[in-house]
């Protein structure tokens, strides 16, 4: 059909740059969810706006990215006049519990249907 056979080279050039292209999708969501991971990390009390900033700064312009990230090492001191300050500051950590959680059960969702399939077979 092409007028020449595939050879072995060919098909090693095809399987490097599926891999590579695979890993250029990695490490795109790899630096796109940074701010969020150092925010959360460093019990950011906007570390929710930080990881979507982050996430969204990087799709069309690198600048709002740039401002995640500098917002996620950042000191913030947020008191809501609703509540007195020990009781935003654990309103905040609780917040970021719950962030974590949810991070972590993503990661380990696939684990536990592979479990749960384990289990029932």
């Amino acid at each position: 059909m092409l007028g020449f056979e595939l050879d072995f080279w060919d098909y090693a050039t095809f399987v490097i740059a599926a891999l590579a292209g695979g890993a250029t999708i990695l490490i795109y969501i790899w630096i796109a969810g940074l701010p969020g991971r150092i925010a959360l990390s460093r019990g950011h009390p906007e570390a929710e706006a930080v990881k979507l900033m982050g996430w969204a700064g990087l799709l069309p312009t690198v600048l709002p990215w740039i401002q995640a990230f500098i917002w996620a090492f950042r000191p913030t001191d947020v008191v809501d006049v609703r509540r007195f300050p020990r009781e935003e500051q654990e309103a905040i950590e609780a917040e970021n519990a719950r962030l974590r959680g949810a991070l972590d059960k993503s990661k380990h969702a696939p684990a536990v249907a592979d479990a749960a399939a384990d289990k029932s077979s």
